[in-house]
């Protein structure tokens, strides 16, 4: 009579079950053609590997190349049913695979059979006499292992050997896998205690020798082949794809008007679900190791430290600076939650990484900056801090923009109250400047030092020792001490008070102050730098040749305006508020400088002589055509106005 099936229930209850197998005892004969244990392709660490004190985790390469070896049949290879001397060799191609699954299936019990029976009885019996190592630490060793091998030793096994005894009235196995298919859920538990338990059996063999004498014996008797705890405790992961693999066999290999064909294909589909099923959870053991190994290198901080996070890219980047020239370096961690800002250590002794700040994927915008002097740069623009960083190519920065961007889109996926950011137009002149209802909500984009001379609200020139340069932290805009000498308070910095101009004071605290005098009538040289296309006809940096500039010094950034585009201004930085120079342009020439540098051109005008040199020749044929355009009058709203966008 066949075995009566037990209930998942039952199987799952009965961990501490004592079961043996029929025909497999110790000390009974062994089947005569058995597949030797499977080598050439499979990755086994050595001993030492396994039990050295540095590793506490399963090596990656386990889980990594499960999947993939697995599927590619290799174990196999060393086993041929046809090399056994025996009949077996004249009989069908599917009764010749059900005959490998009994084999297969024999050597796996006596495996179950050595990890339940012996190495967990064992260790069992060692700590409640000894004492010497807890008994719950060997149960999470070895998990639901009991309720794996009572299944597979008095019901599946008995059932195949009963089924091929009895092919020839009996051929076929599709029903027996469709009972076995709702058991293998039982798998799932084993597979994803697997890395819990090779760390707890590598943390107890260091630490305590009575636990390493009861493996070290075992693993030197002869039923364990010379094999450690760690291959034996494998195998029931890579068992269910082998299920897989050899049904699909049987599938391809039976006739086509085989009684059989309907239940394999259907069992093999319960079989495929299932190794579905335990690819996901070795899948997500890689990615948690993965993660523990990044949070080791952070340092293990409290708030950082969550197993729900996914790391989605890592890099070095290089971090644009508002007061030194030079670019420094820096490490970007992109979770789906956060972007970690570090600085890397000197001294990598335990953390390799200091977390200098944490951004909220939750309200952050990226972007691609334009800079001529700062190639593949981009902002960062969180609640706590934003950041100008450069990439070290094209490639990599729109990668890191496309990761953002794609954890900003499932964060907003998830919460139907934000509004996707608005990007302002590029070269807007308002882009360092934060949206009015924005402004304390969120950090600024800080204006860099070297790009002013002169405080942007009061249009004071800078010094190193009178008037020195401060950055206001609602706005972001370069002031000096006079027109910062306020404090409001900031909701990105936790409420806290900060440094503010006046102008974000007064829309900050709703405070406004007496005005101590008049505002000055605005002067000729009083108009904001024009940085970007759409305010200018055209304007870019130029070297600025001769004596005739003075201190001005040998380099200015020169604009045509568009709202006044007969006149030339010439500023000291590209975000200054005042401009050194201007030049009515009506009336001027323009022509080809004296020395032989094919870049320089002048304006030339009743004695007036100014001399100018591009960074390119095609640059300077652009100022050219401007400049002779305004000598001659034109503006933009005559024809030809689309020619001076080139």
């Amino acid at each position: 009579m066949a075995p009566t099936l037990p209930s998942i229930d039952q199987l799952l209850g009965t961990t501490g079950a004592v079961s043996r197998v029929h025909g497999l005892e110790a000390g009974q004969q062994q089947p005569a053609c058995r597949p030797p244990t499977p080598t050439g392709s499979w990755e086994r660490p050595t001993v030492e590997e396994a039990l050295e004190s540095g590793s506490r985790t399963v090596s990656r390469r386990y889980l990594s190349s499960l999947k993939n070896k697995l599927s590619s049949g290799a174990w196999r290879k060393s086993y041929q049913p046809g090399t056994c001397p025996s009949s077996v060799t004249q009989e069908p191609e599917e009764k010749k695979i059900v005959r490998e699954l009994l084999d297969t299936e024999q050597a796996y019990v006596a495996r179950l059979h050595l990890l339940d029976q012996v190495f967990f009885q064992e260790l069992l019996k060692e700590a409640r006499g000894s004492k010497a190592f807890p008994e719950d630490v060997v149960r999470l060793i070895f998990s639901n292992i009991s309720s794996i091998y009572q299944f597979h030793s008095q019901f599946f096994l008995p059932e195949l050997q009963r089924r091929l005894d009895d092919w020839t009235t009996t051929p076929r196995i599709g029903d027996v896998i469709q009972k076995l298919a709702p058991f293998l859920k039982m798998y799932s538990e084993y597979v994803k205690n697997f890395e819990r338990a090779i760390e707890l059996l590598a943390t107890w063999t260091d630490k305590s020798p009575a636990f390493q004498e009861v493996i070290t014996r075992i693993q030197s008797s002869e039923a364990s082949a010379s094999l450690t705890l760690q291959h034996h405790m494998l195998e029931p992961v890579q068992r269910i794809p082998r299920y897989e693999l050899l049904l699909k066999e049987y599938v391809q290999k039976l006739p086509g008007q085989a009684p059989d064909l309907a239940d394999a294909q259907k069992a093999l589909d319960m079989i495929f679900s299932a190794a579905q099923h335990s690819n996901t959870a070795i899948t997500e053991m890689e990615r948690l190791q993965e993660l523990w190994e990044v949070y080791q290198r952070l340092g293990l901080e409290d708030d950082i430290v969550d197993p729900s996070n996914t790391l989605l890219r890592e890099g070095p980047v290089l971090k644009i600076s508002f007061r030194r020239s030079g670019p420094m370096e820096r490490y970007l961690f992109l979770f789906n939650n956060m972007l970690l800002y570090c600085v890397p250590r000197v001294i990598q002794v335990g953390a390799h990484f200091q977390v200098r700040t944490r951004i909220d994927v939750a309200g952050m915008k990226v972007r691609e900056l334009t800079d001529a002097e700062f190639p593949h740069s981009f902002l960062v623009s969180g609640k706590q801090r934003t950041l100008e960083l450069r990439a070290r190519s094209q490639e990599e920065m729109i990668s890191w923009l496309q990761a953002c961007q794609a954890a900003i889109d499932q964060i907003e996926k998830r919460n139907e109250t934000f509004k996707a950011a608005v990007q302002s137009p590029e070269g807007d002149p308002q882009e360092q400047e934060l949206q009015s209802v924005e402004l304390g909500l969120r950090a600024p984009q800080w204006v860099r030092d070297k790009m002013v001379t002169m405080c942007m609200r009061c249009q004071e020139p800078f010094n190193a020792l009178t008037r020195r340069r401060h950055h206001c932290r609602a706005c972001g805009y370069v002031v000096c001490a006079r027109c910062s000498d306020y404090r409001a308070e900031l909701k990105y910095d936790a409420n806290r008070p900060n440094r503010v101009c006046l102008d974000c004071y007064t829309f900050l605290t709703g405070n406004v102050l007496p005005e101590e005098k008049e505002d000055k009538r605005r002067g000729i040289l009083e108009k904001g730098a024009v940085a970007g296309s759409e305010q200018s006809l055209i304007c870019s940096f130029l070297q600025l040749l001769g004596d005739k500039w003075g201190k001005s010094g040998s380099r200015g950034w020169c604009a045509i305006p568009r709202d006044d585009p007969l006149v030339l201004y010439i500023y000291a930085a590209p975000q200054d508020m005042r401009a050194h120079t201007s030049i009515p342009l009506l009336g001027y020439q323009v022509t080809a400088g004296p020395q032989a540098d094919a870049r320089v051109f002048q304006l030339q005008q009743s004695g007036q002589l100014y001399t100018f040199k591009a960074e390119s020749e095609e640059l300077k044929g652009r100022w050219v055509k401007a400049m002779e355009r305004a000598a001659s009058g034109w503006s933009p709203g005559e024809s030809g106005d689309k020619d001076l966008s080139d």
